[in-house]
């Protein structure tokens, strides 16, 4: 067994929106601390078919005496998802992980914006919540877009509004909040937070993160989680390959699972 594998036993698995689903889960103490924007890697103990694990962004993590718990906030796309969401508690996950890189910390910059899209709200929640406990003082700087196709899709909100000093929402269809993409309020509000003062962080689908991207113009420190499909989160089957910039000008390949899920907006090559 991979030393990083970890057997995970479920207290919780609640659909808290229609297809969304909080999994919580006890883990041996030796699974040790999480990185803001790391993920886990979950199969079934035992099971063969689906034959692949899962990506799944960490939503929130805690230690306790005996135990560390994870929660995994996930969204049914699938037969392996589809069968996630069935687990009852007591049953017993593989997990391997802690994944990835996590989101760099702010250094003196007096705007702290997240945007999110979907199902990116579980990575900058726990962003988020790291900051208010270990910065206390990021707290009042800290704006948060949330976008959503609708009122349904919505997550995370209450815990959101406890940590930072605003949060904008809007959906698609207008059921809750202002109507539109989040990139069109970002858009909107963007000059409201100058360069030299603002870090931004940001997660969500692929268009949202181009157009973002263009928003932006080059001109902000902001780093993005990138979401994409993974077979094995370790980077040896390369099915997760992104374009990147290199230092030369020219364009390289880099693994999301093991060289991210966080980048720098402006090393991704969009086009």
């Amino acid at each position: 067994m991979h030393k990083n594998i970890f057997i995970g036993e479920i207290c919780a698995n609640d659909e808290v929106q229609k297809d969304h689903f909080l999994m919580k889960m006890y883990l041996p103490r030796t699974f040790g601390a999480v990185l803001p924007g790391q993920f886990v890697m979950v199969r079934i103990a035992g099971l063969t078919d689906p034959f692949l694990s899962r990506p799944l962004s960490i939503y929130s993590f805690s230690l306790e005496q005996n135990a560390c718990v994870l929660e995994l906030l996930y969204r049914v796309v699938g037969k392996g998802t589809q069968i996630l969401a069935g687990l009852i508690e007591g049953s017993q996950l593989e997990v391997l992980g802690p994944l990835g890189t996590g989101y760099a910390m702010p250094d003196t910059e007096k705007n702290i914006v997240f945007i999110a899209g979907g199902i990116g709200v579980a990575p900058l929640s726990l962003l988020a919540e790291h900051l208010c406990v270990n910065s206390p003082s990021c707290g009042p700087n800290m704006i948060f877009y949330l976008g959503a196709q609708s009122s349904r899709q919505i997550l995370g909100l209450d815990k959101l509004q406890s940590l930072c000093y605003a949060v904008h929402v809007c959906t698609d269809d207008g059921s809750f909040g202002k109507q539109g993409l989040v990139t069109d309020l970002i858009r909107k509000d963007i000059k409201k937070y100058p360069p030299g003062d603002t870090i931004i962080y940001a997660c969500g689908p692929k268009a949202m993160l181009k157009t973002l991207n263009t928003i932006l113009g080059g001109k902000y420190r902001c780093d993005v989680s990138l979401e994409e499909r993974m077979a094995c989160g370790v980077g040896a089957c390369m099915g997760c390959a992104v374009a990147v910039k290199e230092g030369s000008g020219g364009a390289a390949y880099a693994r999301v699972c093991c060289d991210g899920p966080v980048f720098g907006l402006n090393q991704i090559i969009w086009d």
